[in-house]
């Protein structure tokens, strides 16, 4: 990599300036987030306007367990192949399997209708373990702060086309053109992978083939040996907990309150996606300037926030305008946050392992997003939404504490991200 000039030889010789980056990690990272925001969004309304229960929905995020478990094929994609090799396939099996959801029904054909959400959660895996190390690999360190802004936007945006362009377009499309939509958006972006060069960068060289256990167990071990590693693996696994838990429940709040479809697609579609690119590019820029530990405690405190908003949005009395103010600032406090926790993820791993480090830190906020949707359905439907959505803000501050003890692990960030050096 040449240092300091923000470019790096293309696989034809040519090189990849830093504002290509950035296109090849917006791209990437909308790519990402579209699967996600069917399962996790869109999928959330669809089964509530079929009137599938809470605690069914809450399920849902047990299929995020795909993610958590991609550390399993990780070292595949460090071994095997360019990046592009495993995000290309795994982009036209997106497509199909969204095609499929068009035509099954999600109550008398239940088992179908769960496999091919299981088949769209592991080709997503597949693809953001590919994605995440393309983007380690290209990216100087001077970069991450602002290239995680941006690609916490584009996440973001791909989030609100799944749970809020595609669910507010169903009212006038109907539900199977609407997976058909978003099967086609994902052919596009397949074709822009398989077709740029930009894409197809070489991955970091390694000095020779690690035997296939030790591809799995040598990476992991160099994380360990970070100094308090572990209170940052505490931290990873609950920073997104309380996150989560009102995500997945939001858009059920909506339809319990009056909300039709295409209300909650306009109003998180339009208002919400301005709120988020905001916030990540704010997140990002902000990382840039106060180092990554400062962002960390102080965006991750306004991540927290957004939990009171829709706390007195649910209230009994509270005005039905309360909601979008909700909707905006969860928009807005996530995509500050999102910028900050995906540097801090980032500077975490060895750029020739980078499939395998981002994977394994991915299981552990995985895994807790993932546990905490399932606990997020049954907590709404017991303790009544304003309690839950209160809850969910404790919890969104407890992790901040560790921060504290997390400099040794990253050394001095402020210098390497605001400076390069």
């Amino acid at each position: 990599m040449l240092q300091g000039s923000g470019r790096i030889p293309s696989w034809k010789g040519e090189t990849l300036t830093t504002r290509t980056k950035y296109f090849v990690v917006a791209l990437l990272y909308f790519s990402e987030g579209l699967p996600f925001g069917l399962v996790n969004n869109l999928l959330s309304v669809y089964f509530r306007v079929n009137r599938i229960s809470l605690e069914e929905i809450g399920l849902l995020s047990l299929l995020g367990l795909a993610w958590s478990l991609k550390v399993f094929w990780a070292p595949l994609v460090d071994r095997f192949g360019r990046r592009y090799w495993w995000i290309f396939p795994a982009q036209i099996l997106l497509a199909l399997f969204s095609s499929v959801l068009a035509f099954l029904d999600p109550v008398s054909q239940k088992a179908l209708f769960w496999l091919a959400l299981a088949g769209i959660c592991l080709a997503s895996a597949t693809q953001d373990v590919a994605a995440d190390a393309y983007t380690i690999d290209i990216l100087e360190e001077r970069e991450l702060g602002p290239a995680n802004g941006i690609r916490s936007a584009a996440y973001r945006v791909a989030l609100i086309t799944a749970g809020g362009v595609l669910v507010m377009l169903s009212e006038t499309l109907g539900w199977s053109l609407t997976f058909i939509a978003s099967a086609v958006i994902m052919a596009i972006l397949a074709l822009a992978v398989v077709s740029l060069s930009s894409f197809h960068q070489p991955r970091a060289a390694v000095s020779r083939p690690l035997p296939m256990w030790e591809q799995y167990a040598g990476p992991v071990k160099k994380l360990f040996l970070k100094p308090n590693f572990w209170i940052a693996a505490l931290f990873i696994l609950f920073f997104k907990v309380g996150e989560a838990m009102l995500v997945a429940m939001a858009n059920p709040f909506w339809i319990d309150r009056g909300f039709t479809a295409g209300e909650i697609g306009f109003v998180v579609g339009t208002l919400g996606t301005l709120a988020s690119i905001v916030g990540a590019i704010a997140g990002g820029a902000l990382t840039a300037r106060w180092g990554i530990l400062k962002a960390l405690w102080v965006l991750g405190a306004v991540q927290a926030t957004a939990s009171l908003g829709y706390t007195f949005a649910s209230l009994p009395l509270a005005p039905r305008f309360s909601i979008y103010f909700a909707a905006l600032l969860e928009s807005l406090a996530i995509g500050l946050a999102t910028a900050a926790f995906l540097s801090f993820l980032m500077k975490l791993c060895d750029k020739k392992f980078s499939a395998t480090h981002y994977a394994f830190l991915s299981i552990l906020f995985g895994l807790g997003r993932s546990l905490a949707g399932v606990l997020g359905g049954y907590s709404a439907s017991f303790l009544g939404y304003p309690i839950f959505f209160f809850i969910t803000f404790l919890i969104g501050l407890a992790p901040l504490p560790l921060i504290a003890c997390m400099q040794p692990t990253l050394s001095d960030d402020r210098s390497t991200i605001s400076n390069g050096q």
